[in-house]
Formats: C-alpha cells, sequence, structure tokens
C-alpha cells in the first residue's frame, strides 16, 4: 500500500529540477558578470583609442598653441564625442586647467583626478569619480617636440555601461529561461522512463523488495537460473542451481550447463529429466514475457536422485512381484496339468511332467547361489529370467558369471546397473527372430565386469552417447532414464562402459575393484 510518498522516479525529477536551476541560475549570474567584464575591457579599449587619437590630431596641437583654445576645441570634442558615444572629452593644460568639457560650466576649472603618468608621457585608463559620476577614462599627453604641452581625457561613465549590461541581460534570461524548459522537459522524459522501469516504487520499497527477492533466492530449494532476451551471462543463478549444476562462482553462461541442457529447446519445456554425473534432475524451462515482450528465459531445476534411486528399488520390487506372480499362474497351470493325468489314470506321466519342470529350475537356482555370492543380484537373475520368459525371450546366464561379492557395488548399485541393463536388452531382443538375451557377472582381472548381449540390433556411438546424457530412448513408451542412470552409476565409480553393435550387440561395464583400507 502506498503512503503518499514521492516514487523514486518523482525524487529524481525534483531532484534534478533542483540541480539544474541551481546550475542555470549560477550560469546566468556568471554570463552577466562576464557581459560587464566584457563591456568594461571594451571601454577602456574604445576610450584610450578616441584620447590618443584626439590628442594626436594636429588641430588639437594648433588649437593649443592659439590665442582661444576653447573656441576652436570644444566644438571638435563635442562632436567626436557624440560619434563615439562618450560622455566627456576634456583638453587640459598640464596644470589640469580644462579646455573642453561637456559641460560648459566645467570650463576653466582644474580637472580632477590622477594626471602624473600622462604627464611622465604614459597613455593610462582608470575608474574614477568625477562631476558626471562614477566612470572609466583614459588619459593621455600631447606632445611638441617631445614635451608634454596639454592633456587629453575622454571617458563613459559606469552608469552608460550598466545601461548597455542592461540591455543584454534579458536575452541572457530568455536564453537562461529556454535552457530551464529544456532541461525540465528532459528530466521529466527520463523520470517517465524511469518511472516505468522502477514501477512507481519509492527507494525505501525498492530496497525492500530486493532484499525479499534475494532472500527468496538464496531460501528456496529449488535451482533457478534466469537468462536474459539476449545471448550472454545468466542474470540470476541461486545458491541452490551452483550447488546442482556443479557451477563455478562468477557469471555463468549457457556453455557452463551440463552438456544436456545446453542443447535443450528455446521454448516451454516441462518436467524434463537430465542426468548428470552426479545426479538425476527434474529441468522445467518458461519463457517469462512483460507487457507482451520477451524478457527472459527462466530454468528451474529439482534435484531427483533420492527419487530416482527409490523409484529404482520400487522398479525393482515391482518386477520381482510380476515374476511371482507369473511363476504363481505357471504353477498354477502345471499343477492343473498334473491333477488332470492323475486323474485320468497317468500317474507316472504326471511324475515325470513335475519332477522335470522342478529339476530344470533347481538346477538353475542352485547354480546361481552356488557361483553368485550376492543374493540380490541372484534374485534379481532369477527374476529376469522368468520376465524374458514373458515376452518369449530366452535370457541365459553365462557359464562364467562366478564371483563371491559386487563390490565395489552396493546391493542397490548391482541392482540398478544390471537391472536396467537386461530390461534394455530383453526390450531390445523381443522385437527379433531370435528373441535372446545373455548375462554375464564376474570379476576379471582388478575389474567387475557386467556383459549383457542381445540378439537385437544395437545402437550406434552417437545413439549411445546421447543416451548417456540424459533420459534419451529410441522407444516412444519408455522414460529413457535407463542407460542414462548407468552411465551416472559407472562414471561415479570410474568406471568405462561400452557397446558393440549388431550381429554381436552387447554392453559391457568395466568396474575397477578398490582394496579395503
Amino acid at each position: 500500500m502506498r503512503r503518499g510518498r514521492l516514487s523514486l522516479a518523482g525524487q529524481a525529477f525534483v531532484l534534478q529540477l533542483v540541480v539544474l536551476a541551481m546550475m542555470i541560475g549560477m550560469g546566468t549570474a556568471l554570463a552577466v558578470l562576464d557581459a560587464r567584464h566584457d563591456n568594461d575591457v571594451a571601454t577602456e579599449l574604445q576610450v584610450r583609442d578616441v584620447a590618443i587619437t584626439v590628442a594626436n590630431a594636429p588641430s588639437t596641437l594648433a588649437a593649443v598653441h592659439s590665442q582661444y583654445p576653447t573656441a576652436l576645441l570644444q566644438p571638435t570634442t563635442e562632436r567626436i564625442r557624440t560619434e563615439t558615444s562618450m560622455d566627456f572629452i576634456v583638453v587640459m593644460a598640464p596644470n589640469r586647467t580644462r579646455y573642453t568639457h561637456t559641460n560648459p560650466d566645467m570650463i576653466g576649472k582644474a580637472f580632477g583626478g590622477n594626471i602624473d603618468r600622462a604627464l611622465a608621457g604614459e597613455t593610462f585608463t582608470e575608474t574614477f569619480t568625477g562631476t558626471l559620476g562614477p566612470s572609466i577614462r583614459a588619459v593621455t599627453p600631447v606632445f611638441d617636440s617631445g614635451r608634454v604641452v596639454a592633456l587629453v581625457s575622454a571617458g563613459v561613465t559606469r552608469a552608460r555601461i550598466g545601461s548597455q549590461v542592461a540591455s543584454q541581460v534579458p536575452l541572457i534570461l530568455a536564453v537562461s529561461s529556454a535552457g530551464l524548459v529544456l532541461a525540465a522537459l528532459s528530466s521529466f522524459v527520463i523520470s517517465r522512463r524511469l518511472r516505468r522501469q522502477t514501477h512507481g516504487l519509492a527507494p525505501d520499497e525498492l530496497r525492500a523488495l530486493y532484499e525479499h527477492h534475494d532472500a527468496v533466492l538464496h531460501s528456496v530449494h529449488e535451482g533457478l537460473v534466469v537468462f536474459g532476451p539476449n545471448p550472454g551471462p545468466a542474470e540470476v543463478v541461486n545458491d541452490q542451481a551452483r550447488a546442482l549444476l556443479d557451477l563455478p562462482d562468477g557469471p555463468i553462461t549457457r556453455a557452463d550447463l551440463p552438456p544436456s541442457m545446453r542443447r535443450m529447446a528455446p521454448g516451454v519445456v516441462r518436467d524434463e529429466t537430465h542426468v548428470t554425473t552426479d545426479r538425476v534432475l527434474l529441468v522445467n524451462q518458461d519463457l517469462v514475457r512483460f507487457e507482451g515482450k520477451p524478457i527472459g528465459t527462466v530454468l528451474t531445476v529439482r534435484d531427483q536422485t533420492e527419487l530416482r534411486d527409490v523409484l529404482g528399488e520400487l522398479d525393482s520390487v515391482r518386477k520381482f512381484a510380476e515374476s511371482l506372480r507369473a511363476q504363481a499362474h505357471e504353477s498354477a497351470n502345471k499343477l492343473h496339468t498334473v491333477v488332470t493325468m492323475v486323474e485320468l489314470g497317468k500317474p507316472e506321466e504326471a511324475v515325470a511332467f513335475a519332477t522335470a519342470e522342478l529339476q530344470l529350475s533347481q538346477v538353475l537356482i542352485d547354480r546361481l547361489l552356488a557361483t553368485v555370492g550376492d543374493a540380490a543380484l541372484a534374485a534379481l537373475l532369477l527374476g529376469k529370467v522368468d520376465q524374458a520368459a514373458e515376452r518369449g525371450v530366452s535370457l541365459s546366464i553365462s557359464d562364467d558369471t562366478v564371483l563371491d561379492s559386487t563390490a565395489p557395488l552396493t546391493a542397490q548399485e548391482t541392482v540398478t546397473l544390471v537391472g536396467n541393463l537386461v530390461d534394455n536388452a530383453i526390450d531390445a531382443a523381443a522385437n527379433t527372430r531370435e528373441k535372446r538375451v545373455e548375462v554375464s557377472v564376474n570379476h576379471c582381472d582388478d575389474h567387475l565386469r557386467v556383459r549383457v548381449a542381445d540378439s537385437g540390433p544395437g545402437m550406434s556411438a552417437d545413439l549411445f552417447a546421447r543416451a548417456a546424457e540424459r533420459g534419451y530412448t529410441t522407444k516412444t513408451d519408455h522414460a529413457g532414464l535407463g542407460l542414462a542412470l548407468v552411465h551416472r552409476l559407472v562414471g561415479r565409480h570410474c568406471g568405462i562402459i561400452t557397446t558393440t553393435p549388431a550381429p554381436d550387440s552387447a554392453v559391457v561395464v568395466e568396474i575397477p575393484l578398490r582394496e579395503n583400507p
């Protein structure tokens, strides 16, 4: 709720107006002072030139030596004074007696002011208060054969100079006012743009919004990466995103994301699973728009590693249950057959039928329990045999499947590794004519070696690499995470995984053994 406070744009506008008004006011005052200074300088040059011109005129020297200097000089100096806009031109004797003056009553009286420097032969200017008031005047000597025989003083009063400056003030004020209006308009335009960008919020509201925004970004348990509309570093990367995606400190670009996320479609993405070396991630991508314009892309990342592990265990249990159901159904059929054969009076054939089926199952169970020291792996393989049989696929356990334990893998990791490889093999073989799968698990030299072969066409190196990045699959009805999870597990144990295409399609995993400390 707004409480009558000025927005950031409003405060900026007022501050700009105050600063601009002060600067333009100072500029106006400086312009007036500069105009006055320029007029003073120009006046000093003008009065100096007029005084020298009058002093150097031959008629001035002739008039000074005549019997009546005033009669000759007064008309001439008054004409020159009028033409040159001087306030006075005074020709005087060396003893200060005036020959001419603007006010005829002053003629014959002593000249006020400094004349010593002029008597010494120097031309100078000064500001002095005389009979006409404060003025800028120049005093220069009149020479005759190197001797000073008279002095000439020309001057302009301060009142005239002030009126000249005053005539320039309206223009200065007009220019200053125009500048202030233009500055105010530009400040208004800037404040409107700033208001749109800040949504009219006050500074404390912006600060609170930033603090809340920053706190939320760093406290949410989902990874968040926000890219702007143009290529470049991400504008927002929270702590959880750096942890989940293993991102370095500093600016982040799309090139720093995991390989599969770099090639994501630019549009909206919903619940897409990506597998990194350490994690299974659920990624969503949204395009953010404001007022109809795209302003960025938001990536949200959730960690589903533990959930996928639990789902893997549940999937294994489900498959075990399905296998038991299939066995129960098959056993019921066989029991019904045996009972019927007895009822038909063929007990010997019934015993032979039941014993043969039991012997085949028991042989496989006995061999696995004797050669495979891990109960979970033995149970998984037995379950997969029945599961494959339901789909018409022959799954065999190779004779070299011998191992005391599945170290360095845990029972859960073993089920994930072997179970996913066998499931993919059964899916591939189910659509072939031979319909066969062969599994081999053993310790070879210093590695745990798992080999699953099938009669399917296999995968090219490119497809196999793509399957390693995330949940890629060539099957339309499958999540496609099996091989990605296998690659993640193998990578975590510093192992290697290879594949060979048809006619001998197989996936081989080798994981180095770790010595116990």
